[in-house]
């Protein structure tokens, strides 16, 4: 919480990017040689030079509300990619704003109504197809990039900032592609760097190794760098901790290897009394999740995550090529043509053969609804109708749909809410540099062809920075994800069957001896039983 001048104050989760360039930009305002400037003083040096527009100036992962008491007037604001978390809510008259959901959720005039959409989309997909829901139908997350303004003149409700990459970039030459990422990556790093060592999540891929390589460079040396990789039997054909290892072993950083065998469910998960703010499938691990937390925390407080080139590096080969062919850049497209072969080669010109005439197995599309959700609860709200109209993103774009698309997705927020509920658990803070917005603007802008096929753009940009073998290793290896019952046991006993009636055909649920696929599938019921058990204590 700061104040500056009497006038304005501010409190909430504050966490900016490129400091330097905003001060630089405030110098006629400030004497940073002389004053002390928290992240929240810049905040409010910012709104006070540039009024409501001081959002546009702002990067990095934060939630707050500000007050301006000259104008009387509230500004709750969120990061742009929904890293930290916001709720408001109005009852008796007046407006409610926190981070914690379960704050305001006990706030006496707030009602606390179960939202069916929120629950319904819980039960099939695990998380919500909408921003704005909560588990609460009288209570709302404030979207990502969205600000929130009240006053005596009304309420404003609206976004400051979206993904817009209008044109590709094209460089002359190809090795500068390179050198811009690692440059605004190391940026990225160097903002999110904690004073003492930062924890890297590693496994043997490409992303994290590319993440630990570069942190490594930006602290000069890996003696700040520490490393964690997890692994599970059942994958040990991944061989994700020899690739781990020699990653480490080339940069100088030291590494735990972690088995998770044994804990991706905790059978005594219903007895533990760990509670979270809303329903979420993560409780079956909760207490390894907060004993392992721990023991990140004693090495490192601040690890790196390295999700984000997946997305962002995605191929839509056919799209960029037409809109090369709309626009008429011939030698662009000619260039893309040649390069996309070469990028492709042999292996992944079969790998194609091999799809066309069936030759490798498809994976399965999962059912829009669950064989045990309420047929009343399916029919009331639609929920075919609700998949096909909201869809997973919402964003079409003309030369690069599938990567911006991704960005629009709120799988985004179901796994921030997944990094902040170990956040409640242990003391350690996640942080996203692949998701700061200078890097993932200029992924994003990278041509996708030939720089989204096998993530191209990360192969090259570590070329002599990583070992040889990692930067062969194959894209598209299955991860760890999973959080599976043990197949083919009896099912935990649900404690709340009459409140999850309104929602399940509880006489189809799996029950003893179920398939572990079938099991896995029905584990969001059982989440929400234990929650609505929850609730009612």
């Amino acid at each position: 919480m700061h104040a500056l001048g009497g006038r304005f104050w501010i409190v909430g989760r504050i966490r900016l990017d490129a400091r330097r360039e905003l001060i630089a930009r405030l110098a006629h305002r400030i004497d940073a040689a002389t004053e002390p400037l928290s992240d929240g003083l810049l905040c409010l040096h910012a709104y006070a030079a540039w009024g409501e527009r001081f959002v546009e100036n702002l990067a990095g992962d934060f939630s707050f509300v500000l007050w301006d008491a000259e104008r009387g007037c509230l500004l709750a604001v969120r990061d742009q990619m929904g890293v930290r978390t916001l709720f408001h809510a109005t009852a008796g008259g007046f407006w409610f704003i926190s981070d914690s959901l379960d704050w305001l959720a006990h706030q006496r005039p707030v009602a606390r109504t179960l939202d069916d959409y929120w629950i319904a989309d819980f039960l099939t997909l695990g998380y919500c197809r909408e921003f704005e829901r909560t588990v609460y139908r009288d209570i709302c997350r404030l979207a990502p990039g969205h600000l929130l303004r009240l006053s005596d003149q009304g309420v404003r409700l609206g976004s400051y900032w979206r993904l817009n990459i209008a044109e590709p970039v094209f460089f002359k030459d190809p090795g500068t592609y390179g050198e811009r990422f690692r440059e605004l990556l190391a940026l990225a790093i160097e903002d999110r760097l904690p004073a003492g060592d930062v924890g890297i999540s590693m496994s043997g891929g490409l992303d994290s190794t590319t993440l630990a390589a570069n942190a490594a460079g930006v602290v000069a040396g890996g003696r700040r760098v520490v490393a964690e990789c997890e692994i599970r039997e059942d994958f040990a054909d991944l061989e994700e901790d020899r690739f781990a290892s020699l990653a480490a072993r080339y940069l100088g950083v030291d590494l735990h290897v972690r088995s998770i065998s044994s804990l991706v469910y905790d059978p005594h998960w219903r007895s533990r009394a760990i509670r979270s703010d809303e329903p979420t499938e993560l409780i079956v691990r909760a207490h390894w999740i907060a004993r392992t937390g721990r023991e990140r925390a004693g090495r490192a407080k601040v690890w790196f995550y390295g999700e984000g080139p997946d997305n962002a590096l995605r191929l839509d080969r056919d799209a960029y090529f037409g809109w090369l062919y709309r626009h008429r850049e011939w030698r662009k497209l000619g260039a893309a043509f040649l390069q996309y072969a070469r990028a492709k080669g042999v292996g992944g010109w079969l790998g194609t053969a091999r799809r066309h005439i069936g030759q490798q197995e498809q994976t399965p599309v999962r059912d829009q609804t669950e064989p045990w959700l309420s047929e009343d609860l399916s029919d009331r709200l639609k929920l075919r109708e609700r998949a096909r109209t909201l869809g997973e993103g919402g964003a079409s774009h003309p030369w690069h749909p599938a990567a911006i698309a991704s960005f629009t997705s709120p799988t985004w927020q179901a796994m921030f809410d997944g990094f902040n509920f170990e956040e409640s658990l242990a003391p350690i803070v996640w942080r996203h540099p692949f998701l700061d917005v200078r890097v993932l603007e200029f992924m994003l802008a990278v041509p996708p062809v030939p720089w989204g096929w096998n993530k191209q753009l990360l192969r090259r940009a570590m070329e002599g920075r990583l070992p040889a073998e990692i930067l062969a290793r194959p894209k598209g290896a299955p991860g760890l994800a999973t959080t599976p019952f043990p197949g083919g046991n009896e099912m935990p006993q649900l404690e709340s069957a009459d409140l999850l009636a309104a929602y399940v055909n509880i006489g189809k649920l799996p029950a003893k001896n179920a398939s572990r696929v079938d099991v896995e599938m029905a584990l969001s019921a059982h989440a929400l039983d234990y929650w609505l058990s929850g609730t009612r204590s």
